[in-house]
């Protein structure tokens, strides 16, 4: 019997890729070959030169579709040489993850997201002015200080059923705003995984009429931005407190670097306040969420365990992020 194969990739558009998807309809028992799309519509080819490759790098079960359907998560290469294209994050950070892969680094990453209404404003906010200042609405429940529970609800359930590795949800500071962690697992695990639990909150949200929006600071004042808190660990980290030490100390000798490659405004949310560090200077503490780096307590209580980069955005690329952990820690 055939099926549907439901090809997922990331585009060119700047500052922040967006995510482009496309079917496929494959015959019973074949697996999903390198296919291609047009690139001049997606910001990664000309009129002239316009086929990319896409090349099947994940796949898992469609849990939208059920039966026999599949996700399928594509890298983009270039059809003139198949080499990697010049938007394919995760070429670079495979090559770096296996230089460094006798560190045994895993990764959990805390995505969080807001949803917002088709005239922009995040659900929960009136049509004029705002509602009641932060406070009851992080891991809140009942009406006027939870909303949009049905979306995370099924997005959830999705994840599951895709055998995503998804270990938890919960609202956050802002109105309309939520998280979702994915991990632990290696760089190409983690990414992987969260682009396509990326992908089904866009395409759940659609069928509610909302819009996924993982902007650095969708509000600007007085309201929390919305971050991908990625925690880390090498098995030296695992083992022993030095080593986690070292780790920060070393990701703190690259502050522009990592800066840079931590998403699109992060000045905005970086500003040292709501519970973030200020983005041009570098921290870290025990549970100190004002720092760059937070050593968890119930860590630095065992001398052993992970860290948390507080900074990376909710837009930010996991391949990078990780990446940059990666060269920075264990280089």
């Amino acid at each position: 019997m055939a099926y549907q194969a439901e090809y997922i990739w990331l585009d060119g558009t700047t500052p922040t890729p967006l995510m482009r998807s496309k079917t496929k309809v494959l015959g019973d028992g074949k697996q999903p070959p390198i296919w291609g799309f047009d690139g001049s519509s997606t910001n990664q080819a000309t009129g002239e030169h316009s086929d990319c490759v896409l090349r099947p790098v994940f796949t898992c079960p469609d849990p939208l579709r059920g039966g026999d359907n599949i996700l399928v998560l594509a890298d983009v290469l270039n059809a003139s040489d198949m080499k990697p294209h010049a938007t394919n994050t995760r070429a670079a950070c495979e090559k770096v993850a296996k230089k460094y892969a006798k560190e045994l680094m895993i990764y959990g990453i805390e995505q969080e997201y807001t949803m917002l209404k088709a005239d922009g404003s995040p659900l929960g906010f009136p049509k004029d002015g705002f509602p009641a200042p932060q406070g009851p609405y992080y891991c809140g429940v009942g009406t006027g200080r939870v909303i949009g529970r049905e979306i995370i609800e099924e997005h959830t359930q999705a994840c599951i059923d895709a055998d995503l590795l998804i270990e938890g949800t919960n609202a956050e500071v802002m109105p309309g705003q939520w998280e979702f962690q994915i991990g632990a697992a290696d760089a190409l695990t983690v990414s992987d995984h969260l682009y396509v639990a990326r992908w089904l909150l866009h395409r759940i949200a659609e069928d509610y009429d909302v819009i996924i929006s993982f902007a650095a600071k969708p509000v600007k004042g007085v309201w929390n931005g919305a971050g991908a808190h990625t925690n880390f660990s090498t098995q030296a980290m695992r083992e022993g407190y030095a080593p986690i030490e070292a780790a920060c100390k070393a990701i703190g000798k690259r502050i522009d670097a990592h800066i840079k490659g931590y998403g699109d405004d992060i000045e905005s949310r970086l500003t040292g306040a709501h519970e973030t560090a200020p983005y041009n200077k570098f921290s870290y503490g025990v549970s100190n969420r004002g720092a760059s780096i937070r050593i968890p307590w119930q860590v630095a209580r065992d001398g052993k365990g992970y860290a948390e980069d507080r900074r990376p955005n909710a837009n930010s690329d996991p391949y990078t992020v990780t990446r940059l952990i990666l060269e920075s820690v264990c280089s």
